[in-house]
């Protein structure tokens, strides 16, 4: 299997003391103080802007990202998480409310619009039996976005995502490798 390499970056257009990562990493605020650019060399990541793989995430596919803050993202990235290759078929249940409660709907692709698709404003829940997802507060896939692996989560709001509602999601299929 081939392996993803992040290299970050203190400074902007790849300058300063920079950290190379190939895996998932809880913390890498010990080897820089800041973190304004990075290198997607291979692979496809998820970074963090607070340790443990908490507070707001990006997708960061293979590319040179030479400055965050011009493109809206956080200067303080903390923790990365590689996503692994995946191949398979997709499958995911999504709940209304939280301990997999209310309406359930099974997905097996993308979806740009809970409330259009299926009439239902929030999903509180999921347990993801196949491949590996972004999920997004927005329709249309924008705003803020949370990588889903394979796993029950019973309550986003126990995650950290109280004051969040998510409105459609889309399957992470790039072939960053």
């Amino acid at each position: 299997m081939t392996m993803g390499r992040v290299i970050f970056y203190e400074d902007r257009n790849f300058g300063g003391r920079h950290y190379e990562c190939s895996s998932d990493c809880a913390d890498f605020s010990s080897y820089l103080s800041r973190c304004n650019s990075c290198r997607v060399e291979s692979g496809c990541f998820m970074v963090y802007d607070r340790s443990n793989y908490m507070g707001n995430q990006y997708f960061l596919r293979r590319g040179e990202y030479s400055d965050y803050s011009r493109m809206g993202m956080s200067d303080c990235f903390r923790s990365c998480r590689m996503i692994p290759m995946y191949r398979g078929n997709y499958r995911m249940r999504i709940y209304e409310r939280e301990n997999f409660g209310g309406q359930m709907h099974e997905c097996m692709d993308d979806c740009d619009s809970f409330m259009e698709r299926y009439r239902m404003s929030d999903c509180q829940s999921c347990h993801v039996m196949d491949g590996h997802w972004l999920m997004y507060e927005q329709p249309h896939y924008r705003g803020r976005m949370m990588y889903m692996r394979p796993g029950e989560y019973r309550s986003f709001r126990d995650m950290g995502y109280s004051n969040m509602r998510w409105m459609s999601m889309r399957r992470i299929m790039d072939s960053c490798y």
